[in-house]
């Protein structure tokens, strides 16, 4: 069973606020307040107790809110003014992991899935590079003439405490309005326990409306991507480190490895976020990895760098779990949770 969010039942005199419905734990709804001009407030502030999961959706902002025990887990931003959707994480103690926009690279997206395609017949296209896709490139407002679109939130009922999955549909557009790809993206969420979670994603996407043929490079992309705020990255003391015990940019780009993690000592806090790569790809394969912050995992390299093509109606798809963790790899047991994870014991922690 799926409940749609976001629809708003009642704008009171403050109409800064709205009372949504919202789907926590159990699939029950609550209703909460929602700061439209701001961040959400809060799940303790918003129904007087928190609930373990619950997502907030605004589309009439285009932003979406997963509370992981009243505290922000991620900001899922969608709206016409966005080029591609993405995912601003937040760790456990409530720090920015991810930057929603960097210099002097504003295409970095801070957690985003995006590619290089050219549906037969038309022009290529570049969605990585979408954000410099405007149709008036003076007008910081003008639309874009190439982005991928949100189209659909649903929320499943949970099958447990401390866990929830979320679907979500998009489209790869050219031109305002020509169609390119469809994708599916579900997310399974966990709730770790004390701040801590897990998300497992499958990004699909279908050649629904012709032959596709990727034609991203080899050097500048990843599925998906992540950018980590300048506080989290190695050179500001942060490091990497990949499934075979390298570290850094030096030892990790462009090397084989089943997960990568980044992690800092912010603000006298250790945290960090860790990407799994799960069995279901193909293995082995390749990692980007910058010590400014950006960081994900590569195709198998007869897909990394070279042409290849979706017939119509046939789909492709990548699966990876991402670890937002306490402390540093090791603290973070990011190797035992990365097996956890393929063995399927990977369980929400006790209410």
């Amino acid at each position: 069973m799926k409940d749609s969010l976001g629809m708003p039942v009642f704008l009171g005199q403050d109409r800064r606020r709205a009372i949504r419905f919202l789907v926590g734990a159990g699939g029950v709804a609550a209703l909460a307040l929602v700061g439209l001009a701001g961040w959400p407030a809060s799940a303790e502030e918003s129904t007087g107790a928190a609930a373990r999961l619950m997502v907030q959706d605004d589309p009439k902002a285009g932003r979406a809110v997963l509370l992981v025990r009243g505290k922000t887990a991620w900001v899922y931003r969608y709206g016409n003014e966005v080029d591609l959707p993405h995912y601003i994480l937040f760790s456990p103690t409530g720090q920015q992991l991810t930057i929603e926009q960097a210099e002097p690279y504003p295409h970095h997206r801070s957690f985003w899935f995006a590619d290089t395609v050219q549906l037969a017949g038309e022009r290529p296209a570049s969605f990585y590079n979408a954000w410099y896709s405007r149709v008036d490139k003076n007008d910081p407002r003008s639309p874009f003439k190439d982005r991928i679109r949100h189209l659909k939130l649903t929320v499943e009922q949970p099958t447990g405490q401390g866990s929830l999955v979320i679907h979500k549909e998009l489209l790869w557009e050219i031109d305002q309005q020509k169609p390119v790809l469809d994708e599916q993206r579900t997310m399974k969420v966990l709730d770790l326990g004390d701040g801590e979670y897990f998300l497992d994603i499958v990004f699909t996407l279908r050649a629904s409306y012709g032959e596709v043929t990727f034609l991203s490079d080899a050097s500048h992309y990843a599925w998906p991507y992540l950018r980590m705020t300048p506080e989290f990255s190695v050179q500001k003391g942060g490091v990497i480190t990949n499934s075979e015990g390298q570290v850094n940019q030096k030892g990790t780009d462009m090397q084989v490895a089943k997960w990568v993690d980044y992690s800092n000592t912010v603000a006298g806090r250790t945290e960090g976020v860790a990407v799994f790569s799960h069995s279901d790809n193909e293995h082995p394969h390749r990692w980007l990895t910058r010590d400014y912050g950006t960081f994900g995992p590569r195709r198998a390299d007869e897909k990394n760098g070279k042409k290849f093509t979706l017939k119509q109606g046939e789909t492709i798809k990548t699966r990876i779990g991402v670890l937002v963790h306490k402390g540093d790899v090791q603290q973070g047991r990011v190797a035992q949770r990365y097996q956890q994870y393929l063995d399927g014991t990977l369980r929400p922690a006790s209410p």
